[in-house]
């Protein structure tokens, strides 16, 4: 794609004020002890409804979600959308029960969710397990916003031909990963929460702008809907497409909504976000009003619909550029660089916030948690901060040496493994018969073992194996989210034994408290349960 000096020198701008903003930050609500992890990673645990609302709103839609929501709607049609009912699931679960977790993360000093486990069952297998998923289930969902990133400068025409050096041809990210690496160091939570201001303004500046004007450029919304729907029939004729094979049911689309809505609030992310509320009340409050969002994210799902109508030619054949390109087609140079300004920012913001949920894991959950030596708090702090660069080096290496598509297929099996942590969170806040700390381990087990070989055996037109996130579980033939049928497994599992270990358990007392008989009271040969009870005859 052409380079655009006006698109460029916009982007810039915009670009060196959310760098300044975010090395601000750090003298925004000044820390106390800035060498606490509560208050780099967590802002002090004082930020209120507007904050949160916005910092947990620029945790939630990211670079990609920008880019690949409507990338979905232009490569299969109105089946992407099921991205947008996910959020009906996220924020009723949320309202369940993040505030009374929150409630408990402001008594008890939680910095993460493992935290929590590690509190309520005394078992380091279990804590180490939510640790190791949270981490692995984040690496490629950071490693996704970096590639948001590439479709950004691809789309202006800043990256070097295929004969460059490496290092030229990936130069404007290595930029943005030092500049993102450097002001979280610095600010901690504190940067992407003031960066989410602006990040968010311009985001629904410009989605609202084009939902209005490109309408009116290709005839209105039944034109559009007429002429998508027309592509994507065509399309769906090819035998080599993705619209014609993915299987398109009622089952898969609404296990997809129910399973990506049910894992989100479970990534270390967005509990990072949500613990640095300022209390339950807040969270309650943000889980009431964040819907909104979901309003922008339907606008943005029509950008592939309005792609496929002007009949955009993705670069590549990726349908990543198609909204990109969009962009290009139908706004002057200045808007556009305005545009991709926004969606650089919605990967920062996110990548930031992920980078500091997992160096908290890392610092508070595995080194500090198993370190034979006591670890202070500056120690710990310092930590987590180090680890949050070394995440993002980690994901920009696995953007660099693999293919994107390697990316997307273990963000998709990242997906399926976060799930399985529900079973441990839910039984773990609302009930104590079925909250074994052995069974919930064993049904974790099986549910990511079931969901990684179910993954593995799925294949695509573009890959043999992890080809996609849904198959036909058990003895059932209509397909569905394979993280669903995972957590049936773990739930069956988790359930079976704990009620298992409950009866036992009540068995054994009844039969230790049970009254002995005279003659065993009159031989003095009663168990010391049961010496001074009165006998009964």
């Amino acid at each position: 794609m052409s380079f655009n000096g006006v698109t460029f020198g916009v982007f810039m701008v915009l670009f060196v004020l959310v760098t300044g903003m975010g090395f601000v930050a750090s003298r925004w609500r000044r820390a106390k002890n800035e060498h606490q992890l509560d208050e780099w990673a967590l802002g002090g645990r004082g930020f209120g409804g507007f904050i949160t609302w916005f910092l947990l709103g620029g945790d939630l839609y990211s670079a990609y979600t920008l880019i690949a929501v409507p990338a979905a709607i232009f490569s299969i049609g109105a089946f992407g959308f099921y991205a947008v009912p996910n959020a009906v699931v996220l924020y009723s679960l949320g309202f369940l029960f993040l505030p009374r977790l929150v409630r408990l993360a402001h008594e008890k000093g939680y910095v993460t969710l493992t935290d929590f486990v590690n509190d309520r069952f005394q078992s380091p297998a279990l804590g180490l397990a939510i640790t190791l998923t949270g981490l692995l289930a984040t690496l490629p969902y950071l490693a996704l916003q970096l590639v948001g990133l590439e479709v950004v400068f691809a789309s202006m025409g800043i990256q070097a031909g295929p004969t460059a050096s490496w290092i030229v041809r990936d130069l404007p990210l290595f930029i943005a990963f030092g500049v993102l690496a450097a002001y979280t160091y610095s600010s901690g939570i504190r940067a992407p929460a003031l960066i989410a201001f602006l990040k968010d303004g311009l985001t629904y500046i410009v989605v609202i702008v084009a939902v209005i004007v490109i309408p009116i450029k290709l005839g209105g919304f039944g034109q559009i809907f007429a002429d998508a729907g027309a592509a994507i029939a065509e399309r769906t004729n090819s035998p080599d497409s993705e619209a014609a094979t993915i299987s398109v049911n009622a089952s898969v689309y609404m296990t997809l909504a129910l399973g990506s809505g049910m894992a989100f609030f479970l990534y270390p992310h967005a509990i990072t976000g949500v613990f640095a509320a300022r209390g339950a009340r807040t969270v309650r409050r943000n889980m009431s009003v964040l819907p909104i969002y979901t309003v922008l994210l339907g606008f943005v799902a029509l950008l592939g619909m309005m792609a496929l109508a002007a009949g955009v030619k993705p670069l590549n054949g990726n349908p990543q550029f198609a909204v990109p390109q969009l962009l290009q087609q139908m706004f002057p140079s200045w808007f556009v660089g305005v545009a991709y300004a926004a969606i650089a920012m919605s990967a920062l913001v996110p990548a930031a916030i992920m980078a500091i949920g997992a160096g908290n894991l890392v610092s508070r959950n595995i080194i500090r948690q198993f370190s034979r030596s006591e670890t202070t708090s500056r120690r710990e702090t310092e930590i987590s901060k180090v680890v949050s660069v070394l995440v993002k080096l980690g994901a920009l290496v696995f953007v660099l040496t693999l293919d994107s598509q390697f990316a997307l297929n273990f963000q998709l099996l990242g997906g399926i493994w976060i799930l399985q942590t529900i079973p441990t969170v839910l039984l773990g806040l609302f009930t104590e018969r079925f909250a074994d700390k052995r069974a919930l381990l064993a049904g974790w087990a099986v549910g990511i073992a079931y969901g990684t070989i179910a993954a593995y055996n799925v294949s695509s037109p573009k890959a043999s194996h992890f080809g996609g996130s849904t198959a036909a579980p058990f003895f059932l033939s209509s397909p569905m989210y394979i993280a669903i049928s995972a957590l049936i497994l773990n739930l069956v599992v988790t359930l079976v034994w704990s009620g298992i270990t409950s009866t036992l358990r009540r068995t054994r007392k009844v039969s230790t408290t049970a009254p002995v008989s005279p003659e065993s009271a009159a031989s003095g040969t009663e168990n010391n349960s049961t010496a001074n009870a009165p006998a009964t005859h």
